[in-house]
């Protein structure tokens, strides 16, 4: 099960939006549902996928957006979790990827959720949309909360069941992000 939410600050403080991904096929599309909701302050884009990954975005203005992803393999084998994944917060070269989503090993199992006969071998690493290897570890931008109060090491300890929530109280928005549940 998804869970994504928009947060943009304001001078008021933070204001909170559930948000719909259907229509959202790539990272630019995701940029600019971003800044319709705010096109001069920062709004962050939260993703769960519950209790496998989670996922923030960070557009500051025109600036190109920010990325943190806690978990690269299991966002790999996510529809949104692929959104996400850019050549560059993965380390490739731009233009290696010629996969698509016919390409995609997803083991048999449905929205990115492990297959028990599986999990010995998930649970050190992972092939990404590309056919390479992407590890259960963070990729992105560990730094994109610490200004407003999530230091990278209280990022990097965030358990994916409750991520969102914790940076959300973090953030002095967690009754805002609460109403969008």
């Amino acid at each position: 099960m998804y869970f994504a939410a928009l947060l943009a600050r304001t001078e008021d403080g933070w204001e909170a939006s559930d948000t719909e991904l259907d229509d959202v096929e790539t990272l630019s599309d995701l940029t600019d549902l971003a800044r319709e909701a705010s096109e001069e302050d920062t709004v962050l884009v939260l993703i769960e996928q519950e209790d496998a990954w989670f996922g923030v975005v960070r557009v500051d203005g025109e600036e190109d957006p920010r990325i943190y992803v806690s978990d690269a393999a299991a966002a790999a084998r996510s529809s949104y979790g692929e959104i996400l994944l850019t050549d560059e917060l993965l380390g490739r070269d731009p233009g290696d990827d010629d996969a698509d989503l016919d390409s995609l090993d997803l083991d048999g199992t449905e929205d990115g959720e492990p297959d028990d006969a599986n999990d010995s071998e998930d649970d050190e690493e992972d092939e990404s949309v590309s056919g390479e290897i992407v590890s259960h570890s963070p990729v992105g931008d560990r730094e994109i909360l610490a200004d407003l109060g999530v230091s990278e090491k209280e990022l990097l300890a965030l358990d994916e069941g409750d991520a969102l929530s914790t940076i959300a109280e973090a953030l002095g928005a967690a009754e805002v992000l609460e109403t969008v549940r």
